[in-house]
């Protein structure tokens, strides 16, 4: 008589609790009953304060709004971490939960019950230098100080066609993700999430015809400064990462990386756009 012996294999899990200083009193209260709830569940969990620490984790619980999100997206994306957020913020349209649901998120933890979201993410390339934006990459006049600029000379090419010369503020190049945010404010379409295309929007471009962009997010973008003579902004999802003040070919591409983010499983973008928006259906 043979007798079969089934072997179960147990995968631990290991979760990174990241959260946003600005609602620190809040968040700490809430941090301690997150870590018992994991602790009951047999689930690893730590409190995460930098990018440096998550290395190992399979799920970055992120209680924030959307800038939290942005500050750990690139670096979760590389490093093939999922992303639940809580909102803590104003809009949040990357959380999947605000805060009275906190517990459901952790349930669907506990339980493994949920789906991934993919979102695309931008590559930018200059001067031997890289980032990877979930939202947006623009390119803006200089404000500040000696080098303040007024409007600058852009040319953008797509797959080395000129779509056009813009003499403008600058110009955002926006995943759909981030179609909901600058590029929205800029006069830019609003892209459904899983469609596989960026668009380029002018800011207040001084033209008659400039107008956004959609195009293959398969493609490549070149930006070209038509002067070498302006101080330009160089800004990675909302954040100013450089700038520089001579001529510089900027190559924006779809990134190799995307963000994965835990999911419900609701198909519920329009929804959510009407009231994080304020617009109601009648």
């Amino acid at each position: 008589m043979h007798i079969c012996i089934k072997s179960f294999i147990i995968i631990a899990m290991n979760v990174g609790i990241y959260y946003n200083k600005n609602h620190i009193t809040e968040n700490l209260e809430n941090i301690g009953k997150i870590e018992k709830f994991f602790k009951k569940h047999n689930i690893s969990s730590k409190i995460v304060t930098s990018i440096n620490q998550i290395e190992g984790l399979d799920i970055l619980l992120v209680l924030g709004g959307d800038g939290t999100i942005l500050n750990v997206a690139a670096a979760c994306a590389m490093r093939s971490i999922k992303i639940l957020g809580i909102n803590y913020g104003h809009l949040g349209f990357l959380t999947e939960f605000e805060q009275e649901k906190i517990y459901d998120a952790l349930q669907i933890i506990c339980k493994e019950d949920y789906g991934i979201k993919k979102r695309a993410m931008l590559e930018i390339s200059y001067r031997e230098k890289s980032f990877c934006a979930l939202n947006d990459f623009v390119i803006q006049r200089n404000t500040g100080g000696q080098d303040f600029s007024n409007t600058v000379s852009l040319r953008a090419e797509i797959d080395g066609a000129v779509v056009d010369n813009y003499k403008a503020d600058g110009l955002i190049i926006s995943t759909p993700t981030g179609s909901t945010a600058y590029s929205l404010s800029a006069g830019g379409s609003i892209l459904a999430p899983d469609l596989d295309a960026f668009i380029l929007t002018p800011i207040c471009a001084h033209s008659l015809h400039s107008r956004p962009v959609v195009f293959n997010a398969n493609s490549v973008v070149k930006i070209l400064p038509m002067s070498n003579k302006i101080s330009l902004n160089v800004i990675v999802d909302g954040k100013i990462v450089d700038t520089v003040a001579q001529e510089t070919v900027f190559v924006i591409k779809k990134s190799l990386n995307f963000v994965e983010f835990v999911s419900l499983n609701e198909k519920d973008f329009f929804n959510k756009l009407l009231i994080k928006l304020n617009i109601w259906s009648k």
